[in-house]
């Protein structure tokens, strides 16, 4: 598939400039996942670019299949991966065998894909400005492609979240909910059995939900986890070398494409991925209800 030629204001519409520099990345929070490689905290340095102000939506991504009649790998497979509290009772006939060791509240379900979320008797028309799920980083990059744009590295994707607050939790600051106001679309209750959906949401939440951060992005934390380009590694930014700290574009390779900002499904009692520095990964074909992604681009010369 051969992209289409598009000017920089093309490319720059919904986009916000993020200025290059450095700022502090990672965190040693007793809340930080040791074994997601959060930390150090380091100096990390990169260049003025540009990012999506919100995630990619429903709308955004049905004018990209429609122009290109691109099949994402979800409706390739046939299947993809829905929260089991959202499988409709028309759709439960259509679950898989098996489940998810470490995550059993997933069900794999025949016909789930970015068109229909829940299963064959879903449909997003009417969430239109709800993110695309159930795309894979391979969907997500052949998108990206198609808009002149590319996925943000997993450094500008936390510079931008950030909003350019020093070592925050969040893009708001330290506190979850200050004043009492919720500010991010995360799982409220007990999970996985009971959502109270006091942020006022129980799925997907529009991208312009809650108020932009300092930076004018919109969801950074929760509502769905966000594809960045790099391969993931627990260790590979430990060693202070100029590749890890100076516009760091990750390993080579590794197990997994790194997943940025938590999602709707995420709870302190599990998951407090929702903050800024955390992080995690998942092979790049593999597609789930709450897994979404925004692009970024080289800002223009000159």
């Amino acid at each position: 598939m051969q992209p289409p030629v598009r000017s920089d204001r093309q490319v720059g519409r919904g986009m916000v400039t993020v200025p290059g520099g450095g700022f502090w990345m990672g965190s040693d929070h007793p809340d930080a996942f040791a074994a997601d490689g959060e930390g150090p905290v380091r100096w990390v340095e990169v260049p003025t670019f540009r990012i999506d102000a919100k995630a990619v939506t429903n709308a955004q991504f049905a004018a990209f299949v429609k122009a290109t009649r691109y099949v994402t790998e979800a409706e390739r497979f046939g299947w993809s991966y829905v929260f089991h509290l959202f499988v409709p009772e028309a759709a439960r006939a259509d679950a898989l065998d098996g489940v998810v060791s470490q995550a059993p509240w997933w069900r794999a379900i025949r016909g789930a894909s970015w068109r229909a979320p829940e299963g064959r008797t879903s449909s997003v028309g009417d969430r239109p400005s709800h993110p695309a799920v159930h795309l894979s980083w391979n969907d997500a990059s052949t998108y990206a492609e198609w808009a002149g744009k590319r996925l943000p590295t997993e450094a500008e994707w936390e510079k931008a979240a950030r909003g350019g607050l020093d070592r925050a939790q969040y893009p708001w600051g330290d506190e979850l909910t200050p004043r009492g106001q919720h500010r991010c679309n995360i799982w409220q209750g007990t999970f996985p059995t009971s959502n109270t959906a006091a942020d006022g949401h129980v799925g997907t939440a529009p991208v312009n939900a809650y108020r932009a951060n300092a930076f004018g992005l919109f969801n950074t934390s929760g509502n769905v986890w966000e594809w960045c380009g790099d391969w993931f590694s627990r260790d590979w930014h430990v060693a202070e070398r100029p590749e890890t700290r100076v516009d760091p574009r990750g390993p080579a390779t590794g197990p997994g494409r790194v997943m940025r900002g938590g999602s709707y499904l995420c709870h302190q009692s599990y998951c407090n991925r929702y903050r800024v520095a955390a992080r995690t990964m998942s092979p790049p074909d593999s597609t789930t209800g709450h897994l979404g992604f925004r692009c970024a681009a080289d800002a223009p010369a000159g």
